[in-house]
């Protein structure tokens, strides 16, 4: 079953600004795991960085839908009761509350073919003179809540600070849509698209964590508000990362990913030292290709082989691939490939760190942009 509102075009637009400085972050199918450190720093979460917040203003409320009476909610619902011991009334009480929200569906529509990718114009849209400041702000208000999170998870400040600048402006667009709204919408009437089936269950699976991560914390699932996805916070986790990598890392006896930035500090560096981060290593190498004709396009066999760094320094120099800086000999590379529209295009070597950044987003363009301004953010602190 399925109900279309209508949301009025120019809502539509705004959105899809709001869209495009929101990331869906950390996607993966979580379990239920959930970590405490005690709080050694003594900054509060209401410090001024907090004000930067802005809950957006033009998020879609929804219309009215009667989830609780179609088929496949029925049966998410009985399932919820089965598997995870919830009041089948008081679910039923809970969807009935849900409302429908077209401009998360809109949203997710793949977008129409566009230009060529180009890395140089996605780069200046993250790395640049506001967000780094802001960025500078971030960092001297958290400088203790990321200096720990560097000492207990090896992750460096300026990569969490990257992230927190890529994924929201420092706290600045976290979303102001319902969570319980957006994902019940996509998990039971996502877009027509190839891949709809297995989104649909994958945002069931966030729905589900929606749930039980508010009953785990003894809160309301309708206070918890997000992206059009369903993305929580500062850090932009989904539910079921929120479960499985979240930490209370302002030790005040919950996790609130939306209120504390240090709570984010925490998850995010948490989130990458479970997805392959090594302390100490370095992230990317520059690189060029040879114009030996004895190896010309062999470096090809090396593009697009997976988010991981599997191979070896001879073995991509066999094939044409020349470090601008040679790395330890011993270490494992990824080829990096970013398009430059019609410039040439820009290639690296990455390493298991890199590869950690694109588990948080699945994306060269976005883990790079995460390097770039973590770096000038540290640069430009260094001048002050």
């Amino acid at each position: 079953m399925s109900m279309k509102s209508s949301v009025g075009l120019h809502k539509i637009v705004q959105l899809c600004a709001i869209a495009a400085a929101i990331s869906i972050s950390p996607n993966l199918q979580a379990q239920s795991s959930t970590s405490k450190t005690s709080n050694t720093n003594n900054t509060s979460s209401k410090s001024p960085s907090a004000k930067m917040r802005k809950a957006s203003s033009t998020a879609d409320d929804g219309e009215f839908a009667n989830f609780a009476e179609w088929k496949d909610v029925s049966a998410f619902i009985d399932q919820m009761v089965e598997k995870n011991g919830f009041d089948r009334d008081e679910l039923v009480a809970t969807f009935n509350k849900i409302r429908y929200v077209d401009s998360a569906i809109q949203l997710m529509k793949p977008a129409p073919a566009s230009k060529p990718k180009n890395w140089a114009a996605y780069r200046a849209r993250f790395v640049e003179p506001v967000r780094i400041q802001a960025g500078v702000e971030f960092w001297n208000t958290y400088a203790d809540a990321l200096k720990r999170a560097e000492a207990q998870y090896g992750v460096p400040a300026e990569i969490i600070v990257g992230i927190v600048g890529v994924e929201t402006v420092y706290g600045r667009n976290v979303g102001n849509f319902r969570v319980m709204d957006a994902i019940t919408t996509l998990a039971f009437d996502y877009p027509n698209t190839p891949t709809r089936d297995a989104r649909m269950a994958y945002f069931r699976g966030e729905l589900e964590n929606t749930l039980l991560f508010a009953r785990e914390s003894g809160i309301d699932p309708f206070s918890l508000l997000g992206s059009y996805a369903g993305a929580i916070g500062w850090a932009q986790f989904m539910p079921s990362s929120i479960r499985q990598y979240g930490v209370d890392f302002d030790g005040n006896g919950k996790i609130d990913l939306r209120n504390s930035p240090i709570d984010a500090i925490g998850s995010i560096a948490h989130y990458l030292a479970e997805h392959g981060w090594k302390t100490g290593m370095p992230i990317v190498f520059p690189a060029t290709l040879s114009t030996d004709t004895s190896v010309e396009n062999r470096w090809q066999a090396f593009i697009g082989q997976g988010l991981e760094a599997k191979y070896s320094l001879d073995d991509l120099m066999a094939a044409g691939v020349v470090p601008g800086v040679v790395p330890p000999a011993d270490m494992r590379f990824g080829l990096i490939d970013l398009q430059n529209g019609q410039n040439p295009t820009e290639y690296w070597l990455g390493t298991d760190n890199f590869f950690a950044i694109t588990q948080y987003n699945r994306s060269f363009f976005y883990a790079m942009s995460v390097v770039d301004l973590g770096r000038a953010v540290r640069v430009a602190r260094g001048q002050q």
